[in-house]
């Protein structure tokens, strides 16, 4: 998380009052996400390393909206692809962003690599392409 290559995006919880939304250092902390610039199989994509959000904003649409920030990122900065890791034990993740996200398993994931070596690993690895290079390379 603290190489140069590393990209961060912290969320905090703003205050409220009868006039304005107020952010500043006593507001809590409440997720963030780490992201790198990369290349994967030639590609340069936006590969997000993690993300976290504390429960108590889980299910509100904050995870939605910094994924589709995170798209966004992406292609302004011209990226093929998102990619990122997901613990195959994690249901509720891996339904957020293949389900509600459209995220694809990748052809570079253990599970699609060789399908015995993936059945001992415990992490699939997801995309969503932007482009036709992509969807063939990495969607495949």
């Amino acid at each position: 998380m603290v190489t140069p290559e590393a990209r961060h995006i912290l969320l905090y919880e703003a205050s409220h009052n009868e006039e304005k939304v107020i952010l500043d250092r006593d507001n809590s902390l409440v997720g963030f996400v780490h992201y790198r610039f990369t290349l994967e199989e030639g590609l340069p994509v936006l590969y997000v390393y993690e993300i976290q959000l504390e429960s108590r904003v889980q299910g509100k649409g904050l995870g939605k909206f910094i994924m589709e920030l995170l798209e966004l990122i992406a292609r302004k900065n011209c990226m093929s692809s998102i990619v990122l890791t997901v613990q195959k034990a994690n249901v509720v993740a891996m339904n957020f962003y293949t389900s509600k996200l459209r995220y694809a398993i990748s052809s570079i994931s253990p599970s699609r690599v060789d399908p015995l070596i993936g059945a001992q690993k415990n992490y699939e690895i997801l995309c969503k392409a932007f482009d036709n290079e992509a969807k063939a390379i990495l969607e495949a």
